[in-house]
């Protein structure tokens, strides 16, 4: 094989093993038979998401998870392949993958990676139903006003009482 061959092939995998290792999570899905419409669509709403789908040879794949160090990958990367990944929030790239699964018969989510573990179908499908970052943190926020409403609540009904005329 030619070495200018082979150096493109290591760049690659090289580049794909940055991509496992940086990414918060990784999503492994079969896109075959998704129309151009649908992937750009998807990469769309990715894009928004800051995360991206990328389509990148099985046999790169293997050797990126290799050496990058996730084992259990393997048997993920057959048939036509791509994945979905975010280095910024590990929820939006499975809940959008979830979404193109559950509204796309082509597409099919295979498994991946969370947070640098490999994770099955139903891992990703759980994650994919949590709220948002956004929305995880507004509910914190909430519970965490709630003891302060209540004593606030409770001196102005102390206070209210006090304001009444005696009967």
């Amino acid at each position: 094989m030619n070495k200018d061959i082979i150096a493109k092939k290591e760049a690659a995998v090289d580049e794909a093993a940055e991509i496992l290792k940086n990414a918060k999570s990784v999503i492994i899905v079969d896109y075959l038979g998704l129309t151009v419409a649908e992937v750009t669509e998807m990469r769309a709403e990715l894009r928004q998401s800051e995360a991206s789908m990328q389509v990148i040879k099985n046999s790169i794949l293997k050797r990126a998870a290799e050496k990058a160090g996730f084992d259990g990958l393997e048997d993920k990367f057959l048939g036509p392949t791509a994945i979905v990944y975010s280095n910024e929030d590990p929820v939006a790239p499975a809940k959008i993958a979830d979404k193109y699964a559950n509204e796309v018969e082509a597409m099919e989510i295979k498994g991946g990676m969370i947070e640098g573990k490999v994770s099955e179908l139903a891992d990703i499908q759980a994650l994919a139903k949590l709220p948002s970052r956004d929305g995880l943190l507004s509910m914190l926020v909430s519970v965490l006003q709630a003891p302060v409403r209540n004593v606030a609540y409770a001196v102005k009904a102390v206070a209210d009482s006090k304001d009444e005329p005696a009967a």
